[in-house]
């Protein structure tokens, strides 16, 4: 049986918000858990999900707001309009929850080129369109020239939760397999390229997609073996994994040659000192289900158009118990962290 220990408690301690804050890793977590957590404080917000369930009549929806900031506002394969809808639908879809609507806020930079503006609406509702959700409403608002990068994105959404699906990280058990829809690292590696800091070339695309169809397929197969899901933007798969063994009594193990990354972002990740395992995705999510589903549930995914990339990453192991480590081909073993500080600013 898996026991649910008390989850370790995070003081915020700093005196002014820095870059890093913002990053995803360790000190977003303590931004949010020490200091602004604490102010709303209820049993919704405890949960810290990628959205909030909430009852609705005989069933439950799943809410979640989200802010898009990134820089460039256009970058190979995407652009902050489909960025923003994606995001904010695989946030509903990780926590099984068939999306319904959306609404979004834009906050205008003075001086901002019609056409890039109209550019990005067109992109949103495109992506909106692809899986079928209406964007119902919002706001707008213009700040001075200099003040927003151009604009800025924020966005909520709601949907309407699977009742077949139970995700709790209470719920894992020694022997879970963790699954992945696909190749890690290109959402963020893309960004860093497409700013223009680096001397480097690469033949890359982000990754932004909805994850629904996938997440969709999994459940139709064996919705009752899925124990928890997670898409890993920020902070990347490590840091989605060690927010989810924190507190608990397992840990999970991961097989490093099995994890699908794409030639030029395992050589700029060596090149620049990264580990790809932290690097920011926006088209991929995690699984973790029973042993006796793992099989259906991959081939249920790869049945999807895109999802043919989807592997089995790891397991769920009793010991280190609260820890994810990366297991090497060679057997050799390595802990492997949230992510600290911020390597990659402005992805998302």
């Amino acid at each position: 049986m898996t026991i649910e220990l008390e989850r370790p408690k995070m003081r915020f301690r700093d005196t002014q918000i820095e870059m890093a804050h913002g990053a995803g890793g360790k000190a977003s977590r303590r931004l949010v858990e020490g200091l602004i957590a604490p102010h709303f404080a209820n049993p919704v917000l405890a949960e810290f999900a990628d959205a909030a369930r909430l009852p609705y009549g005989d069933g439950s929806l799943a809410t979640t707001a989200d802010g898009f900031v990134v820089k460039p506002l256009q970058f190979p394969g995407g652009s902050i309009g489909d960025l923003a809808v994606n995001g904010t639908l695989n946030d509903l879809a990780v926590s099984g929850a068939k999306p319904l609507a959306l609404m979004a806020t834009f906050i205008l930079e003075a001086g901002l080129d019609v056409a890039v503006l109209e550019r990005e609406l067109a992109a949103m509702a495109n992506a909106a369109q692809r899986i079928g959700v209406p964007i119902v409403g919002g706001d707008t608002k213009v700040v001075e020239h200099g003040m927003a990068d151009g604009m800025y994105v924020s966005t909520f959404g709601v949907g309407s939760i699977d009742p077949r699906v139970r995700l709790d990280p209470a719920s894992v058990r020694p022997g879970d397999r963790v699954l992945l829809s696909g190749p890690i690292g290109d959402h963020g590696i893309t960004i860093l390229l497409a700013r223009g800091e680096l001397d480097l070339e690469a033949d890359l695309q982000s990754d932004t997609r909805c994850v629904w169809p996938f997440v969709s397929a999994a459940i139709e197969r064996c919705a009752a073996g899925i124990r928890w899901m997670r898409d890993p933007t920020r902070g990347g798969v490590a840091t989605a994994l060690n927010e989810l063994v924190r507190g608990q009594s397992y840990g999970v193990a991961l097989s490093e040659d099995a994890i699908p990354v794409h030639d030029a972002v395992r050589g700029a990740c060596e090149l620049l000192g990264l580990d790809v395992l932290h690097i920011a995705n926006e088209g991929q999510f995690l699984a973790v289900v029973s042993e006796d589903v793992a099989d259906d549930a991959l081939a249920a995914i790869r049945a999807v158009p895109g999802g043919e990339g989807a592997v089995c990453i790891g397991e769920i192991r009793e010991k280190p118990p609260g820890q994810v480590v990366g297991v090497s081909g060679y057997g050799g073993m390595r802990a492997i962290d949230m992510l600290v500080g911020d390597p990659l600013p402005r992805i998302c």
